[in-house]
């Protein structure tokens, strides 16, 4: 009989979207580590922030020499203070390093002309540079990611059922606002700008809600398929939550689709010119890449603009809705936690069988 293999459970993790269930990962000191070049190659490009196109173009060579310099130097100051050579690569990036690699860069545009707003983005990219670098390495969102994509099929099909559960009140709800005088007068007629702010605005609000919920079926999931293994650390709890955000998120984008497509196609049959004028104030409303009118069936329509921003209002409203509605009711939560946890219970079962092989 062949010994099992922990690489083969390990494997197993990573297919499941849970690496961190693989023992001896060092959560912090391995990702610097291993991102240590693309964050060199970042950093050093950042050089160039001390541009200023203001200045002449040998001004700015003096810049990109100074900032260079100004780099460079307090790469070196660091070392020291780490007891390395002054220009050493670290064997291993901490918070003095990766404060330099924030900080350092943004402080090169201040220098050389003052320019505050090109320092707080230069902030701002590099934190949110730190963060996907950390979420991809740490907690495994490209293995995430994998595991959606192979399941999307089923998560489909799981959406749909769903979604035909909750059809009845989303569609009541969703009609009455489609219908609706002032829907299409706050929507219809709001620039593309404001209206991606509202989208985004309760995409937030949806996925706090998710955030707020997730701990909470971790543990449940934990205990009902945790087997005889340990209880989880803290990274493992997050790779579990992310495992959940994105099954359940990909659920909501679904279910969002669905409802922009339906009042789409329903806005194109239902919504007449003298409908339309009456609500906007306008009878053709603005095309979308200039397809004019068509007849489907008989029945002359026309896509507009308007129609569009109605419609992904709506389905935005919708999505927040549904994400509230599948945690919150038993028998859509009962729906959406049931395959998971049958997976879950498998790869917790892994998991002590893995822990127990390598002790």
């Amino acid at each position: 009989m062949v010994a099992p293999d922990p690489a083969d459970y390990e494997r197993r993790f990573r297919r499941a979207g849970l690496p961190l269930f693989i023992a001896g990962r060092d959560a912090d000191t391995d990702v610097w580590n291993h991102a240590f070049p693309l964050l060199a190659l970042v950093f050093l490009a950042e050089t160039s922030n001390g541009l200023n196109f203001a200045w002449s173009v040998a001004a700015n060579i003096a810049a990109v020499v100074a900032s260079l310099a100004i780099v460079l130097g307090g790469v070196a100051l660091l070392n020291r203070l780490r007891g390395r050579a002054a220009l050493a690569v670290p064997e291993s990036i901490g918070r003095l390093e990766l404060a330099a690699f924030v900080l350092l860069p943004a402080a090169l545009p201040l220098i050389f002309g003052g320019q505050v707003t090109s320092a707080l983005v230069t902030i701002g990219g590099n934190l949110l540079l730190l963060a996907l670098v950390y979420g991809v390495l740490a907690y495994g969102l490209l293995s995430i990611v994998r595991w959606a994509a192979r399941r999307l099929a089923g998560q489909l099909g799981r959406s749909v059922l769903l979604l035909a559960r909750a059809i009845p009140l989303l569609l009541l709800f969703s009609v009455v606002l489609f219908i609706n005088t002032e829907m299409w007068q706050v929507f219809a007629l709001m620039d593309d700008a404001t209206l991606g702010a509202i989208v985004v605005l309760l995409v937030l609000v949806g996925t706090a809600f998710l955030v707020g919920r997730i701990p909470r079926e971790v543990a449940v999931i934990e205990h009902e398929a945790g087997g005889d293994g340990p209880p989880l650390d803290r990274h493992q709890v997050i790779n579990v939550g992310l495992v959940l955000f994105v099954s359940q998120a990909l659920q909501v984008l679904v279910v969002s689709l669905a409802i922009a497509g339906f009042f789409t196609v329903f806005g194109l049959l239902a919504i007449s010119d003298e409908v339309l004028d009456a609500w906007i104030g306008t009878a053709q409303g603005t095309r979308v890449l200039g397809i004019g009118d068509f007849s489907v069936l008989g029945v002359r329509v026309h896509l507009t603009q308007e129609l569009l921003r109605v419609a992904v209002a709506i389905a935005a409203f919708s999505g927040l809705y549904y994400s509230i509605a599948v945690l919150t009711d038993s028998t859509y939560r009962e729906e959406f936690l049931e395959e998971i946890t049958a997976e879950m219970r498998a790869t917790f079962a892994d998991r002590a069988a893995y822990l127990r092989l390598r002790s």
